[in-house]
């Protein structure tokens, strides 16, 4: 056994329960095993620590042996190696991982609050598997546990760990039971009908933001990860920010979280964009309703601000995410919902990225002195004709949000961040520069240079004016 605390789960009663062993997916095709298995191949076995179900007279013994006793008499090359909710998958797991021909990880059941979640530690096993077929042994129901809108390939359904009902999942993984319910994969039968689930507000400043922080890294690739402080300071925007939770109704844990918020248009300050900034469910509670309650809610309250004309998925400024991942399946979701996702045009679901270039691979070879233009760091006597043009220029391309942030850089005296391109004595772009530690409302609003590292600077919100556009480019040199 590996040392340490036990799995938590909160046990394999109430809820749905299928009364039988069923195959639910197998997109590898390694049911039976025999299909894969050759004599030799080393199957791998891991088993959450958790203590035996009510009916089990001794508590010290390991309530998944029976399985792994069921394995080994069908195939000598069994190896169980049991996982605990504080060590996690460690090196000696990765040791076994890497000598097997296939995994097979059994999950007892829901995480404990403020515990990993046993189906992150099975996607964790599957990466360092890499391409070995993977078997979630699942004991309790895969709606309860979010496994269908899991990337998971094969999936087997258990009612509960009871050695009776491991043993019949023993022989069904190797063929010597015939599947009673091969069909249970269709999903509609095992999905739970979605319902409202009552929105309510989250303050930033009152509520403690780590159940959200954990929800946002459970929910988002890895690249897309923010410590706490990071989270909170975009979070947290007097005034111009509404964010709203769903939680469970027993436990009280958040399992569900949308951030809105707003933005001006323009210096008449009559114009808002309300933005849609995230909406993230946790991955167990999905297709029950909760993104749909609120995603609904959201945009009612958005509708309710005064001079709200426009509503953007994504957010500009500050920067969560400016729309949906590239490849995420949440696409067709909101598409479903009437946003163009394949249209040419500003906000019509075209790519966006971030450009990262080292300064010594910076390009080289570029005058704008012998095209006549000039480039300088913007002073105070500045800001009017800045403003004016940012406006005209921002709303003439559909830039959301530019003409506020030029606004809050100089409110704060930063003029010496707006860098001009000028013609003569004439504004014809503008172009905002931050690093990551500057203090600059630009960096505040930015948070994925800091994420590359502290020695990244960025260039932002460049505006160019008319027919320069496709001319000339601001290129900023390392002085």
């Amino acid at each position: 056994m590996v040392p340490g605390q036990g799995a938590g789960t909160s046990g394999p009663y109430g809820g749905y329960q299928k009364s039988k062993v069923a195959i639910v997916r197998d997109r590898q095709s390694c049911i039976p095993l025999t299909r894969i298995l050759n004599d030799g191949d080393v199957v791998v076995l891991l088993t959450p620590v958790v203590p035996p179900m009510q009916q089990e007279a001794r508590s010290d013994r390991d309530p998944f042996e029976p399985l792994g006793r069921a394995l080994a008499e069908r195939h000598p090359w069994i190896r169980h190696v049991p996982y605990t909710s504080r060590n996690g998958i460690t090196s000696t797991h990765v040791g076994f991982i890497k000598r097997a021909k296939a995994v097979i990880f059994v999950i007892s059941g829901l995480p404990v609050l403020g515990q990993p979640s046993q189906i992150e530690m099975a996607g964790i096993a599957r990466s360092i598997g890499e391409q070995r077929p993977q078997i979630l042994v699942a004991c309790r129901s895969v709606r309860d546990l979010g496994l269908l809108e899991a990337d998971s390939t094969t999936i087997l359904e258990v009612p509960d760990y009871s050695p009776s009902q491991l043993r019949l999942a023993a022989a069904l993984l190797f063929g010597d039971a015939a599947p009673p319910d091969t069909n249970v994969g269709d999903v509609e039968k095992i999905v739970e009908t979605p319902r409202f689930w009552p929105p309510q507000v989250w303050d930033s400043t009152r509520n403690d933001v780590t159940p959200v922080q954990e929800l946002w890294n459970q929910c988002l690739p890895d690249q897309f990860r923010l410590d706490k402080f990071g989270l909170q300071s975009l979070l947290q925007r007097d005034g111009y920010a509404m964010h709203f939770i769903v939680q469970a109704p027993e436990s009280r844990e958040i399992i569900g979280f949308c951030a809105t918020y707003t933005t001006f248009v323009d210096q008449a300050g009559e114009r808002l964009i309300g933005s849609l900034a995230m909406i993230l469910v946790k991955p167990y509670y999905r297709r029950r309703g909760i993104g749909l309650s609120l995603y609904e809610h959201a945009l009612r309250q958005l509708q309710r601000i005064r001079g709200v004309d426009r509503i953007q998925l994504g957010s500009t400024f500050p920067r969560l995410l400016y729309g949906i991942p590239a490849e995420s399946a949440s696409m067709e979701w909101f598409e479903r919902r009437g946003w163009q996702m394949d249209c040419q045009g500003p906000g019509r679901g075209q790519e966006v990225c971030d450009l990262l270039l080292k300064m010594e691979d910076w390009p080289s070879g570029y005058s704008a002195v012998s095209s006549g233009l000039g480039f300088r760091q913007a002073t105070f006597d500045d800001f009017n004709p800045i403003i004016d043009f940012v406006e005209k220029e921002s709303s003439r391309k559909d830039n959301m949000g530019w003409y506020d942030q030029y606004t809050n850089v100089a409110q704060d005296g930063r003029f010496g961040d707006i860098i001009l391109g000028l013609q003569g004595s004439t504004i014809i772009a503008t172009a905002m520069i931050y690093t990551p530690s500057d203090g600059s409302p630009a960096a505040q609003n930015l948070p994925w240079a800091r994420t590359v590292g502290a020695d990244v600077g960025g260039v932002t919100c460049i505006c160019i004016t008319g027919g320069w556009s496709t001319n000339y480019a601001l290129c900023r040199r390392k002085c």
